[in-house]
């Protein structure tokens, strides 16, 4: 992330702004201290991050709590057909 000092970002504001509203966020700092982060208005909150790792057309059975339930017991408990 590009980090700026206050005179470069008063200078550059517009120019600086474009990008940021292009996804580039950036920091101003002053006497090398960040300040202040600039990022555009529809990025996540701070804190806030996207859940990763789930797709729109995914679809879960109905039956996924159970699924492999006969199998996964054999598997602990043997063969035994009296249950």
């Amino acid at each position: 992330m590009k980090t700026v000092n206050i005179h470069e970002a008063k200078t550059q504001l517009s120019k600086l702004v474009d990008e940021a509203s292009n996804g580039e966020s950036f920091v101003i700092a002053k006497a090398g201290k960040p300040m202040v982060k600039v990022v555009p208005l529809d990025a996540p909150a701070a804190g806030k991050s996207k859940r990763l790792g789930f797709m729109p057309d995914l679809e879960v059975p109905d039956d996924f709590d159970t699924m492999f339930q006969d199998e996964i017991e054999k598997m602990f408990y043997g063969e035994d057909e009296d249950r």
